[in-house]
């Protein structure tokens, strides 16, 4: 029941890395508790998946409201077919970072 977001996330190369907001996440391959990824700095657990068209983007035993990242917002409302979403459940931030993937990258090959 964390927090939830709709937004653009980066592959690494390899495919096994998602950077997003700050974060380096890399796939648990089912070794995971309550997520399929986790943070290479705090080991926190994240459930990533893709969006849906019919909603039900969170983890199905999540609750809360889900940020949209302003710059997905109109792709977002044109995959669900819909003109507007309900400001309680999906907010819409400004506030996600970028990522830069080197940072994590060189951490890791040290």
């Amino acid at each position: 029941s964390g927090p939830a977001w709709i937004s653009r996330a980066r592959l690494s190369k390899s495919g096994r890395t998602i950077y997003f907001d700050g974060r380096a996440l890399k796939r648990l391959a089912g070794r995971g508790v309550s997520g399929n990824y986790f943070c290479v700095e705090s080991g926190d657990e994240y459930w990533i998946s893709g969006v849906k068209r019919a909603g039900g983007d969170r983890h199905w035993a999540g609750r809360g409201p889900i940020m949209v990242d302003h710059r997905v917002l109109a792709d977002y409302l044109a995959l669900r077919g819909v003109s507007s979403l309900d400001p309680i459940d999906y907010p819409v931030v400004s506030d996600i970072e970028d990522t830069d993937g080197s940072k994590f990258h060189d951490r890791e090959n040290r």
